[in-house]
């Protein structure tokens, strides 16, 4: 299964001050995320962000969330348990790219519930956590064997370009360096 921008959509998890407080790779999640939205501005890949609980977990970083549409709030820990998410899954898109906090729990959930939909699931292992190594590791190894697709970053966007030749290509380059 490939990624093409204009069937795809992003979706940039609960990745929220309070919850990044506490990830040991908060960090290189943060800027891996906005590797992902600047590339989806770029190439006009439709883009979701969702935050779990504002009110008690805080926003999202103002350099993310500058880069995507304004933030869906929510209470269920899957994303399909919002009616706006679930407007955002259009039907023109085929695969959903997902990364945010946390893997064994929101994205676990929001990626069963897609794959249950018959859609194609990407999890950006570089760009999703959880505060426990076991957790993490647990709920990818679950998420791979339920169908959905491991991969990194850097493979997204140039996926998502598919040639040196695209018009885009030296500005995704500059992303990964």
């Amino acid at each position: 299964m490939r990624l093409h921008p204009s069937r795809t959509l992003l979706c940039v998890i609960d990745v929220q001050e309070r919850l990044l407080a506490a990830m040991p790779t908060a960090t290189v999640l943060v800027s891996r995320a906005m590797r992902l939205a600047q590339a989806a501005l770029l190439l006009n890949v439709k883009s979701v962000l969702t935050e779990q609980y504002p009110k008690g977990l805080g926003s999202t970083p103002g350099m993310l969330a500058e880069k995507l549409p304004p933030a869906l709030a929510k209470m269920s820990f899957s994303c399909c348990g919002s009616e706006e998410f679930n407007r955002s899954v259009d039907p023109t898109i085929e695969t959903v790219v997902l990364c945010g906090l946390e893997t064994h729990v929101c994205i676990a959930q929001t990626a069963i519930d897609l794959l249950g939909r018959g859609l194609g699931v990407f999890i950006v292992v570089d760009a999703v956590a959880s505060r426990y190594a076991i957790d993490h590791e647990t709920a990818l190894q679950r998420l791979q064997s339920q169908g959905a697709i491991l991969t990194t970053s850097e493979a997204v966007l140039f996926e998502w370009c598919g040639s040196a030749e695209h018009q885009y290509f030296q500005a995704i380059r500059t992303l990964v360096k």
